[in-house]
């Protein structure tokens, strides 16, 4: 089995949301999109809390023809084959070959599905999956990129976490404007 990464965007002030839920402002240049495929590419499996899934599995099965943007072209295939685990206590299953898990023990639930994906799982955006992973201890890396905005307010990351130390293992800039912070657990 694989780490599991915790990869999100987050504005200077410590959102991931705007004040009205607004998820407009991460800019996707060139080297940062670079980075997230070739992440995306070694990642064994893909997972997301189920609001997240929801926007995942509407936009990326049909992205080619909604965007034209150089990442999201280079990303949707990706998306398309790599497995995906959904953590929801609501879902009773989820399409484009996604399991769900967390309908009873998420930790061992999660843990048999991450077992048998061969690499990373990338765990990506929300915050209730990532809570509850890391409530667990089953997070092993986390990966923010921090993008050059102020929002005033909006969705905290990881709120309702308590304390856990942290250390730091790179840093790296991208397109003169967002540098990603690279974090396990101490």
């Amino acid at each position: 089995m694989g780490r599991v990464i915790y990869w999100i965007n987050q504005s200077v002030d410590g959102f991931i949301e705007g004040p009205n839920g607004e998820f407009d402002w991460p800019q996707m240049g060139e080297e940062l999109s670079a980075y997230a495929v070739a992440h995306s590419e070694r990642a064994g499996a893909f997972a997301y809390g189920r609001r997240v899934w929801e926007m995942m599995s509407w936009y990326w099965p049909q992205a080619e023809s909604i965007s034209g943007h150089p990442h999201d072209l280079a990303f949707a295939p990706i998306w398309r084959r790599t497995p995906k685990i959904v953590l929801s206590r609501t879902l009773d299953a989820a399409d484009h070959g996604a399991r769900v898990v967390g309908r009873g023990d998420l930790a061992t639930e999660f843990a048999a599905a991450c077992a048998q994906v061969d690499g990373d799982v990338l765990l990506t955006g929300g915050t209730g999956a990532a809570e509850a992973l890391t409530a667990l201890g089953l997070i092993d890396e986390y990966q923010t990129v921090v993008h050059p905005v102020l929002l005033g307010g909006g969705k905290p990351m990881l709120a309702h976490v308590g304390r856990l130390d942290l250390r730091l293992v790179s840093t790296r800039g991208f397109d003169g404007r967002s540098v990603l912070l690279r974090y396990v657990r101490a």
